[in-house]
């Protein structure tokens, strides 16, 4: 008998019995009654019904797992399935994305695949998420290339600023352009369209990072004209954790490579038109084919794309957009502190908001201590940063609580 996985029901969060919107969407969430969460941004959170959907496939993975993991009985077109919803969010193909467990492994695979020399350079900018600059450090220890830091002027109010900054920093050995779509020290959302634009004419290779992307700002990867771009799905999407994409432009697939080889790789030629291990382009079957692994994340995608849809969730965002900058607003005129740009550049529902000097780790420590916020502290470029994250979830009284905690451990 054919196993079903748990649907989506739906719950109106602007219906009035119960309470006002976020306390509605709260109850469809798993995050602790005690904890202040205001820190969606790091590893997002699932709501209650995608994170059923979840389980659904994993109960159905093991109850027949041979069934379940043989691309011919069914897996192959779960997969597909949900490349397919994807792809509509992302505005491509399907036959563009692949699943992976976190942009990170997406970015490890692009930057492990291109064939870099000694002396090539890899520009990219201060703002850079962590882990992938140990990822090009990496690259570069080993192929012989350069890293070329960017000094973003800040605060960050022009796109011509930005655009000019990065394109002086391109010489005759760029070979690489990697730049963070939405920066997760800072919360900025880069303007990269002209330096997008500009390094194809030049025949660079533009490797976007978009971790905080998807599900938080409007893509259009065919659009933007992207050589490579990573994301995750368990971030601003809310799919459950181990869910992310890479897209390739289509005419640059056959630069790929597995960082596992196993059943998906062929060793047919990766030509346009020809078919992988499992009937799809060797880009997909070499990547999604990559021995044992629990799907169950990739393939509950299309249940968190249809809560976010039956929750209207366009009007979600925008409350949760406003609630963001109204508090990052009232905490500046407390410090005297400038934000780190316009509004225009900041990303809808996180902000990285300036504090004044002090122990990092000590302050977030005591916000959770003493009032049970979960948020991130950290020191960036000798600037002490609070990074707020608003979501569905979260209220003013929340925001308002942070601002009491920030005024009386940080002596505002």
């Amino acid at each position: 008998m054919e196993e079903k996985t748990a649907q989506i029901q739906i719950v109106d969060p602007t219906a009035s019995v119960g309470g006002d919107p976020a306390e509605i969407l709260a109850r469809q969430f798993l995050i602790r009654d005690d904890v202040v969460f205001l820190n969606h941004g790091s590893f997002g959170a699932c709501p209650r019904p995608v994170f059923e959907v979840y389980q659904g496939w994993q109960l159905k993975l093991e109850r027949q797992p041979v069934a379940f993991l043989d691309p011919a009985r069914g897996l192959n077109g779960w997969m597909r399935d949900a490349r397919v919803a994807l792809a509509g969010e992302l505005g491509t193909h399907a036959d563009n994305i692949v699943g992976v467990t976190s942009a990170t492994v997406g970015l490890n695979i692009i930057a492990r695949s291109l064939k870099l020399k000694p002396g090539d350079e890899i520009l990219t900018t201060d703002h850079e998420y962590a882990a992938l600059e140990k990822t090009w450090t990496f690259v570069a220890m080993r192929t012989g290339a350069r890293i070329v830091t960017v000094k973003v002027p800040m605060p960050l109010t022009t796109e011509r600023g930005f655009t000019e900054a990065v394109l002086k920093g391109i010489t005759d050995r760029t070979r690489v352009g990697f730049l963070s779509h939405i920066t997760s020290p800072t919360a900025l959302v880069f303007p990269i369209e002209a330096v997008i634009a500009e390094a194809r004419r030049r025949g660079i290779f533009t490797v976007i990072d978009g971790a905080h992307t998807l599900g938080h700002i409007d893509l259009d990867l065919d659009g933007l004209g992207v050589d490579f771009y990573a994301g995750n799905c368990h971030k601003w999407l809310m799919a459950p954790k181990g869910s992310a994409f890479l897209f390739v432009r289509p005419e640059i697939q056959n630069l790929i490579d597995p960082l596992v080889i196993s059943h998906g790789w062929t060793a047919q030629s990766k030509a346009a038109g020809a078919k992988g291990a499992f009937g799809n382009s060797p880009f997909i079957d070499g990547l999604e084919m990559q021995g044992t692994r629990d799907p169950a994340a990739w393939l509950s995608v299309p249940d968190a794309i249809a809560f976010r849809r039956g929750h209207m969730w366009p009007d979600v965002a925008r409350r949760c957009t406003e609630l963001t900058r109204s508090t990052a607003s009232r905490l500046a005129a407390r410090t005297g502190l400038a934000p780190l740009s316009s509004p225009e550049f900041s990303a809808p529902q996180m902000v990285a908001m300036p504090v004044p000097r002090c122990d990092p780790l000590a302050l977030q420590k005591g916000l959770m201590d003493n009032y049970s916020i979960e948020i991130p502290v950290f020191d960036w470029q000798g600037t002490t940063i609070v990074r707020l994250s608003v979501q569905g979830y979260n209220c003013a009284d929340q925001c308002d609580l942070l601002l009491e905690a920030l005024g009386t451990l940080a002596k505002l």
